[in-house]
């Protein structure tokens, strides 16, 4: 709120102002969106498959996101109400904590999308072995080392986020983390490519292939919407830690609001790909929604 006071008075970009309204509208949404993945997940025993409890951890991530900018939106209009105080010791706590969520969704987002490309890649070209390399056992605690690293840094960073020795190692791994995951694919995409040509002559085979390259795609279209959305609200950590001074900063900073959106809309999007193509999961909706009707 300061850094914001602050640029109104060095630039000329007005502060752009997103409705309280569309924030809990879009929240909303993404947590029922997800909600949803969870139900479908756990009610049809076909999809307890690693793939798909890596699936319900990207759920999850974005479930928090979108929690995270519900609570901070209800404290903001408790402030302007007078119900809390600014920089009282109780709001300072409610503040870690919410810093706490956001960087959990974050790292949680990150991680569940490097383990969904790990079990593509181990899919693609593991295919005969995969069931032995990926069982359910194992992505269980795959996801349990993954969770408990998150928590336990999202604490961290959450509660020494003053410090520039925690702020660099942290936007630090956004970027890491998504340079290794694109690294990751084209490697896929070019030995698949190599494969292809191999196994042209075997119908069986160019079958499964496809099928492997269709969840490639989608894992692509994951990355990508990821990018979208959360990278202009990194970019925005970084410029309020290091230039919260220089007007050039402080312009894009007026955007903030918008940045949160767009995370939220992330937590939209993701289920309505998983949804549109994911057959298994398809049938599983029109199981649900038919049953309740």
């Amino acid at each position: 709120e300061n850094i914001s006071d602050f640029s109104l008075n060095i630039t000329d970009c007005t502060q752009v102002v997103v409705p309280e309204e569309v924030f809990f509208t879009v929240a909303a949404a993404g947590i029922l969106e997800n909600l949803l993945i969870l139900i479908a997940v756990v009610r049809n025993k076909n999809l307890h498959l690693p793939m798909y409890f890596f699936i319900c951890s990207l759920a999850i991530s974005d479930m928090l996101g979108s929690l995270y900018k519900t609570l901070e939106n209800i404290f903001i209009i408790l402030c302007k109400m007078g119900y809390l105080t600014r920089h009282g010791d109780f709001e300072k706590k409610l503040d870690d904590a919410m810093d706490s969520i956001f960087i959990l969704s974050l790292l949680g987002s990150i991680f569940s999308l490097l383990a969904i490309a790990a079990d593509r890649y181990i899919t693609i070209f593991y295919a005969l072995r995969y069931h032995n390399i990926m069982t359910l056992r194992r992505a269980l605690v795959i996801l349990a080392i993954i969770w408990t690293f998150c928590a336990g840094s999202s604490i961290a960073i959450a509660l020494f986020s003053y410090e520039a020795a925690t702020v660099i190692p942290f936007t630090i791994l956004f970027p890491l983390m998504m340079f290794f995951i694109l690294c990751l694919y084209v490697h896929m995409f070019l030995l698949a490519r190599s494969h292809a040509k191999k196994i042209s002559s075997l119908p069986t085979s160019t079958v499964h292939h496809r099928t492997n390259m269709k969840g490639a795609i989608t894992l692509t279209i994951f990355l990508g919407v990821f990018l979208c959305c959360w990278a202009p609200f990194v970019l925005h950590i970084l410029l309020a830690r290091f230039c919260p001074h220089n007007p050039y900063c402080a312009c894009y900073m007026s955007i903030f609001h918008v940045n949160g959106t767009l995370i939220m809309c992330n937590a939209i999007i993701n289920p309505m790909i998983f949804a549109f193509r994911s057959p298994e999961l398809r049938s599983t909706f029109k199981k649900m929604f038919y049953c309740s009707r």
